[in-house]
């Protein structure tokens, strides 16, 4: 596990702070020390848009592809001869499906000059001083080119608007006129924020090293598109980038842009081998060319962006030594607007005042990490995972009852087994309801009632020894936490949130442009089991090449599954529980037979990350007492990739 010291301690790729003549004529000192003000006007401010070209030509029509920017900017700092820094987001969502809790799309008068943008960005910083640019992705809304979800066209659609910000690109005033035009207005600091797809674009800009982005925000982002589909070959969806290719790409696009679909769908095979096409969507590999700062907002419970993501990609910053700030939520896939609104307006104000504004703030000498320990009570670490967390194996073993045994530190006797059979239509609610009673679809190992609060924080593995009957398997770890709670439903529609009828207004409004908002509440479920981290594989996949095989029945096979990150405490009293089985329903596809597998217990373990080591557990039962079903949330329900609920995108 990579630490670093708290942020602003010198880091090898922090960001440098910039000092634009205008951060003086709007910052004054608040109760956080110098902060940005809302003085110029939102109203009269410029809203235009240009079309920068990526030079990139990815629907090979034998010219670059240029993209829309649209802009929102104070008018009065270029009358007084200031520039001004920009907070951008590049999507490929302002058509088709919307931003933020209520769908908003981008909207434009007669002439097709911007008249809304999405969230709150603009209506807040505009008149703060800030420039806000929204960019329509290759293929999306009114840009050029081929929806490529996260490979080249993709990241330069974004990254080309950065280097044009900071003067090295070209942008025209029409999508195919001659007519060029420099962001004058710019001083060239540029920060990238965005949800799910959009905070994934970021990251991969961060990633090739380009000068002048100064910090991203990513929220719920993903780090590697190969982890977005599968699991170490296990089909997480039943379908590929094709079909959100398909779903977020222009009429336009559509009509020229077979041969990019056809080599999505040939580059990414249903078979879940790793290919080229995923090596140039992988953006972790790259995390030491990150020159910008990171403030990563990530959803524990994101069953469709996993913590995964945010776990490799942490690391990844934090052995490159980037500054770095994280937020980690109860909910599922949820702007922290919807979960934490007037604590998340006022850190990102200061996040940008201090990255983009240069302010001296202290924004980065304060704590790391804020973690949502229940819904809506919050804890923060000086270093996120904090110090004296340190991995530590826990072992599966037999009971007096099969299929439910013992977790612990002691390894299981030589020869000892457990099986199970691979039902598809159960989930991890499934399981974990009946951890305590024995069922022919999975294995459950849970420690005696804990003498002290156990915390685990980061990511964890489970190493498995299983011996299949048939051809194909699929395997499932699962860590729960075994004790009643109150939590957040993240399974629910809104997935830990309940949207309110009342609005609350966050900067200054247009006829067109609303800078009120539908509140939200936490969406609450009191639990028996609180499943908390999960990790997946094809057992197929177990050779290091990342090629699947067809399995022979009898053998048996290792393979290593990787634990979804996580900021956990079982408390006291409570067990902790592992439970290994196979399909995981609604969130895992079923392999192509129903297999029987037997677990080699003495080969089967779990490397955790705990906070202060092993957990203190009073005696586990010598034998199973019948209980009721554990009350949980409800299963999780089959989930298509991103666009299909736009709601939450």
């Amino acid at each position: 596990m990579s630490l670093l010291p708290p942020l602003g301690v010198p880091a090898a790729h922090a960001a440098s702070a910039v000092s634009p003549a205008s951060a003086a004529s709007t910052a004054s000192t608040g109760e956080n020390g110098p902060e940005s003000r809302p003085v110029y006007s939102y109203e009269n401010a410029i809203r235009e848009s240009v079309w920068v070209d990526t030079r990139v030509d990815g629907d090979t029509d034998g010219r670059t592809d240029r993209v829309a920017v649209d802009i929102v900017r104070p008018r009065e700092p270029a009358r007084q001869g200031h520039r001004v820094p920009v907070i951008m987001d590049a999507s490929p969502y302002y058509s088709c499906c919307g931003r933020g809790n209520e769908s908003q799309t981008k909207t434009y008068d007669a002439a097709g000059n911007p008249v809304r943008f999405p969230l709150f960005y603009d209506n807040y910083f505009v008149p703060r001083g800030y420039a806000t640019v929204l960019v329509d992705l290759a293929g999306t809304n009114r840009s050029d080119g081929c929806a490529d979800i996260g490979g080249r066209s993709d990241i330069q659609s974004a990254k080309a608007v950065v280097d044009w910000l900071n003067g090295r690109a070209t942008a025209y005033t029409t999508r195919t006129g001659t007519r060029t035009v420099r962001a004058s207005w710019s001083n060239g600091a540029t920060g990238m924020i965005g949800k799910s797809y959009d905070g994934t674009i970021a990251g991969g800009v961060a990633a090739t090293g380009v000068k002048g982005l100064k910090t991203i925000v990513p929220i719920g982002a993903i780090s590697s598109w190969y982890d977005y589909y599968f699991a170490k070959g296990a089909a997480l969806f039943d379908s590929g980038p094709d079909g959100l290719a398909d779903a977020v790409e222009s009429d336009d696009a559509h009509a020229r842009c077979a041969a990019v679909q056809r080599r999505l769908v040939e580059g990414a095979p249903r078979s879940g081998d790793w290919t080229g096409l995923w090596s140039a969507r992988n953006y972790v590999p790259d995390a030491g060319k990150v020159r910008a700062s990171v403030f990563a907002v990530h959803g524990a419970q994101d069953l469709n962006v996993r913590t995964k993501h945010l776990g490799q990609w942490w690391n990844a910053l934090a052995d490159a030594g980037v500054e770095r700030k994280i937020w980690l939520s109860q909910t599922g896939h949820v702007d922290p607007f919807d979960f934490r609104r007037e604590e998340w307006v006022r850190t990102l104000h200061r996040w940008f005042d201090h990255y983009l504004l240069g302010l001296d703030n202290g924004i980065e000498r304060e704590p790391m990490a804020d973690v949502e320990r229940a819904p809506d009570q919050w804890s923060t670490d000086r270093v996120w995972p904090p110090s004296g967390t340190r991995q530590t194996t826990l072992r599966p073993r037999g009971g007096a009852t099969a299929g439910v045994g013992v977790l612990g530190t002691e390894r299981a006797e030589p020869g000892a087994t457990e099986t199970f059979t691979d039902d598809p239509a159960l989930s991890e609610a499934d399981w974990s309801a009946a951890i305590d009673t024995s069922t022919p679809g999975k294995a459950g190992f849970t420690t005696g009632p804990l003498t002290k609060d156990l915390r685990l924080s980061g990511s964890g593995t489970v190493t498995v020894t299983a011996t299949p009957s048939t051809t194909s398997a699929h395997l499932s770890a699962v860590l729960v936490d075994l004790g009643p709670a109150t939590i957040r439903d993240y399974t629910a529609a809104g997935e830990g949130i309940t949207t309110l009828d009342r609005r609350s207004c966050w900067g200054s409004s247009t006829t067109g442009d609303s800078a009120c908002f539908k509140e939200t509440a936490a969406d609450l479920a009191s639990v028996d089991y609180t499943v908390f981290s999960r990790g997946w594989a094809d057992l197929g996949h177990a050779a290091a090449d990342g090629k699947g095989r067809p399995l022979t029945p009898g053998k048996a096979y290792t393979i290593t599954l990787d634990l979804a990150a996580t900021d956990h405490v079982v408390p006291a009293g409570h067990r902790l529980g592992l439970i290994i089985a196979g399909t995981d329903a609604g969130l895992l596809e079923p392999p192509s037979t129903t297999p029987r597998l037997t677990l080699d217990l003495p080969r089967t373990s779990a490397r955790l990350p705990l906070v202060g080591g092993a957990p203190k557990a009073a005696a586990a039962p010598t034998r199973t007492v019948a209980t009721s079903p554990l009350k949980g949330v409800r299963a999780p329900h089959h989930r298509t990739p991103l666009p299909s609920e736009p709601t939450r995108y």
